[in-house]
């Protein structure tokens, strides 16, 4: 069972991890270019979706660095509960419409969020291993 833990550990933090940079990514090529992303799945739109979607990358990655470290893990544990959220809602109870090649990118996206929430969970009860304190 520990393993199994550990295993929903290591992905949460991978799929988060992979995630925040690639959304850092594209938001920042965005603003440096003076783009607008246009993800239509999100409900914001235009510079103030690409600002929300950079400070969401770069808070993800700090809850992300500061979960590592056993620090406010419950963040972390929020955080992947925020992304699952934005997912499901965006991909499957909005109007929006998945383009024909979208479909498989938004199947992974809202999978491996849901597969990363019990990761998320797990991590807020694993003990340090200096102190031996949850």
């Amino acid at each position: 069972m520990a393993a199994l833990r550990a295993l929903f550990r290591l992905f949460s933090y991978l799929f988060h991890g992979v995630l925040d940079l690639f959304l850092l990514g594209i938001s920042s090529v965005a603003l440096a270019s003076h783009q607008e992303l246009h993800l239509g799945m999100l409900p914001w739109t235009g510079l103030k979706l690409t600002e929300i979607v950079l400070f969401g990358a770069l808070c993800g990655l700090l809850i992300l660095i500061l979960a590592l470290v056993g620090r406010l893990r419950f963040l972390f544990f929020l955080w992947a509960l925020g992304i699952i959220v934005l997912a499901l809602k965006g991909y499957v109870l909005s109007s929006y419409h998945l383009a024909p090649g979208e479909i498989r990118s938004a199947g992974f996206v809202i999978l491996g969020s849901l597969f990363a929430v019990p990761g998320a969970w797990s991590q807020m009860f694993r003990r340090n291993r200096r102190d031996n304190r949850y």
